[in-house]
C-alpha cells in the first residue's frame, strides 16, 4: 500500500503510518496504540501530547471504534485486505483481583494464574503499568518465597513463571529497594533456586532480576552472599545462556566483588578461570571491559592472584587486551599485571611476563597516549623488576628507550 493513497485521517500523527488500532488520549487526539505507548513509556518518560503539547494527565487510552471501522472499510474497499487488528481487550481491577484471589485460595491454579498474568502483561505497556498498580509485584514475590522451601519440580516451575512475569513488568528502582528491605534474603534465595534448577530462559531472567536487586542492596546484604550463589553466577557465564544474561552476570560480579570477603567467595566459585577463558574469545568492547574489571578486583586478593597464575593464558591474554580494546580495558589490564608483579613476583612469574609480552606491553603503555594512572603503574612495575627485565632480549629494542 502506498503511503500517498492513505487518507490523512487514517495516519498516526507520530509516525505517519496507517493506524492499526486507533486510541484516543485525554487531550482528544487519536493515535495508533503501539506508537503512543512507545511515546508514553519510553525511557524519556514523555508526558505531553505530541500534537497539542498539552500535558497528558492520565494514560488511559480509549479505543476509537468509529475510526477503526472506517479504516477497515477503506482497506477492504481499496485493497481487499484486512490490515487492522482488533482492539486489545481492556482489563479492569476486578478481573485481576479475582485472578489473584483464586490463585491464593487454590494453589493448584497458581500456574494458570501466572500464565494469564504473563499474557496480560505482554499485550501492551499500559497493561504492564496497570498490573503494577494492582500490587501484583507483592503477589509474585510472596508466591516465589512460599514455593522456594518445597524444592520440587512443580514449585520450581511456578517460581520460574513468577520471575518471567516479574522481569517483564520491569519494576522500578524504588520497588526493588522496598523489596530488598522487606524480604531481601528470601527473595534472593528463590532466585538462587531458579539459577540452580531452572531452564535456560528462567536462569536468563533470574540473572537479570538478581542484578537489579543487588544494585539497590545495602552493604549487609552484599556481604552476606554465599559461595553457592557465586557458583551459579559463574555457571551462567560458562553456559553462555545469552548475551544479556552474561552482561548481567559480569555486572553482578563487579558489584559483589567490590566487597573484600566476596572476592574469596568468587574465586572459590571458579570466577577467575572462567573469566580468563571468556577473555580468550570475547570481541565486544563492553563485555571485555567488564571481564577485566572483575578480574582486577579478584586479583586484589592472594587467592585470586594464585588462580590467575594457575591458568597458563592469564598473563598472555590480559597483556594482549591492553591498548587493543579501550582506555578502560587498558587501565584495568595494567592494574592486573601490576598487582601480579607486586605481590606474586616469583621467578616463574617474572619470566612469563617477559616471554608472554607483558613487559613489552608495559613499555608500550609509556609511549602512547593514555591514562596517567596507567602510565604511572606501568612505570612503577618496570622499575620494580628492572634488574630482571631491563637487559632481556625479550624486550624489543624499539621499546628499550622508554624503559624507565
Amino acid at each position: 500500500m502506498e503511503e500517498m493513497e492513505v487518507p490523512t485521517l487514517f495516519l498516526c500523527p507520530i509516525s505517519l503510518q496507517l493506524m492499526r488500532e486507533p486510541v484516543t488520549v485525554c487531550t482528544g487526539i487519536t493515535y495508533d496504540r503501539e506508537n503512543i505507548e512507545k511515546w508514553l513509556y519510553s525511557c524519556r518518560n514523555n508526558n505531553t501530547c505530541p500534537v497539542t503539547k498539552q500535558p497528558i494527565l492520565h494514560t488511559n487510552l480509549t479505543p476509537n471504534h468509529t475510526l477503526q471501522r472506517l479504516i477497515q472499510a477503506w482497506c477492504s474497499h481499496n485493497h481487499g485486505i484486512e490490515t487492522c487488528s482488533s482492539p486489545k481487550p481492556t482489563i479492569d481491577k476486578t478481573q485481576v483481583v479475582k485472578l489473584l484471589l483464586e490463585a491464593k485460595k487454590f494453589p493448584e491454579k497458581q500456574l494458570k494464574c501466572l500464565k494469564r498474568l504473563q499474557s496480560i502483561a505482554s499485550e501492551s505497556e499500559s497493561h504492564k503499568n496497570f498490573l503494577k498498580s494492582t500490587g501484583i509485584i507483592d503477589f509474585l514475590v510472596t508466591t516465589m518465597i512460599m514455593k522456594k522451601s518445597l524444592e520440587d519440580s512443580n514449585s520450581t516451575t511456578i517460581i520460574c513463571e513468577a520471575i518471567d512475569v516479574l522481569f517483564h513488568l520491569n519494576p522500578s528502582e524504588g520497588q526493588f529497594r522496598n523489596l530488598m528491605n522487606n524480604e531481601g534474603v528470601q527473595f534472593i534465595e528463590s532466585l538462587f533456586q531458579v539459577l540452580k534448577l531452572g531452564n535456560y530462559k528462567s536462569r536468563d531472567y533470574a540473572t537479570m532480576v538478581l542484578k537489579l536487586a543487588f544494585e539497590v542492596a545495602g552493604p549487609t546484604q552484599l556481604n552476606s552472599v554465599g559461595t553457592e550463589l557465586f557458583v551459579e553466577i559463574v555457571r551462567v557465564l560458562r553456559d553462555q545462556i545469552s548475551l544479556q544474561a552474561c552482561k548481567a552476570a559480569l555486572k553482578l560480579l563487579v558489584r559483589l566483588c567490590s566487597w573484600g570477603r566476596n572476592r574469596i567467595k568468587a574465586v572459590e566459585g571458579g570466577a577467575v578461570l572462567v573469566l580468563i577463558e571468556l577473555l580468550l574469545d570475547v570481541s565486544e568492547r563492553r563485555p571485555c571491559e567488564l571481564m577485566l574489571i572483575a578480574l582486577e578486583r579478584l586479583c586484589g586478593c592472594a587467592e585470586g592472584r594464585a588462580e590467575f597464575l594457575n591458568h597458563g593464558a592469564g598473563v598472555a591474554i590480559v597483556s594482549k587486551k591492553i591498548l587493543r580494546v579501550s582506555h578502560v580495558a587498558s587501565d584495568k589490564g595494567v592494574k592486573i599485571l601490576t598487582s601480579i608483579c607486586r605481590y606474586s613476583a616469583t621467578p616463574r612469574v617474572l619470566h612469563e611476563m617477559l616471554i608472554l609480552g607483558g613487559v613489552s606491553k608495559l613499555c608500550l603503555v609509556l609511549q602512547v597516549e593514555g591514562s596517567f594512572k596507567a602510565k604511572e603503574r606501568a612505570k612503577e612495575t618496570l622499575k620494580l623488576h628492572s634488574l630482571v627485565w631491563r637487559n632481556s632480549p625479550c624486550i624489543p629494542v624499539s621499546l628499550l628507550a622508554s624503559y624507565p
